[in-house]
């Protein structure tokens, strides 16, 4: 074997060496041709693949988000004086109860750590909405509920379309038709809150019309009679 061929092999071995260790592109030169190879996600001792950076943070956000919703559906369930956000509320912990168990599994494969309590906004909302009660706790829930639906529909839709990680991806799938379907019934019920709210008011003002009414007219006939006295 001459120098040269020894030269070509020594420097070939370094080369692989270099990109191997790196987990950087690598590239090849065969006949006059340049290849390139892009390296392979990072993977554990198991050789699970771990999740982009964005989807670890996708699945963080949901996991925040769906603990809030479990506890402020049970406080729901507990205070709420309208039978329909009773039930709203009690379906919120079922759902999203079983959408977060489903995540933590998947963190669990991807090394992902996840809370394990509510993060200080959401432990702020509960806190107000503890201290409400009947009507007003129905009207406040109902439309945090919606503002929170919204973003999470809009959220999920994003990452079962763009999500790199095919798990990841799967499950923002799975969930989204249930997170659609949550979005319309609490819009629905809080049409039905608010106009109840509405009408209770304008009933009361109508009320409170007509007593004015009656004592105006009351004093007009005291005059007349007092009048047909004199």
């Amino acid at each position: 074997m001459n120098h040269r061929m020894v030269g070509w092999i020594t420097a070939a071995c370094c080369a692989g060496f270099v990109a191997a260790a790196s987990g950087q592109t690598s590239t090849a030169t065969q006949g006059g041709r340049t290849s390139t190879a892009n390296a392979a996600p990072a993977r554990d001792a198991a050789g699970t693949a771990n999740a982009p950076a964005a989807d670890q943070r996708f699945m963080k956000e949901a996991a925040k988000g769906g603990m809030a919703e479990v506890e402020l559906g049970k406080l729901a369930e507990e205070k709420a004086s309208n039978a329909k956000v009773k039930d709203f509320g009690r379906r919120m912990a079922e759902d999203h109860g079983k959408a977060n168990d489903e995540l933590k599994s998947i963190a669990m494969t991807k090394h992902v750590t996840l809370d394990t309590s509510m993060d200080a906004m959401h432990k702020a909302e509960q806190n107000k909405l503890s201290r409400l009660s009947g009507d007003a706790f129905d009207r406040a829930y109902i439309n945090s509920m919606v503002q929170d639906h919204k973003k999470d529909v809009a959220t999920f839709r994003r990452e079962a379309k763009s999500a790199k990680d095919p798990d990841v991806r799967a499950f923002a799938e799975k969930a989204l038709p249930t997170l659609e379907d949550h979005l319309k019934t609490v819009m629905d019920i809080q049409k039905e809150v608010s106009g109840a709210a509405a009408s209770r008011a304008t009933s009361g003002t109508s009320s409170t019309g007509t007593n004015k009414s009656g004592t105006s007219g009351t004093g007009t006939n005291n005059t007349t009679k007092s009048k047909g006295a004199s």
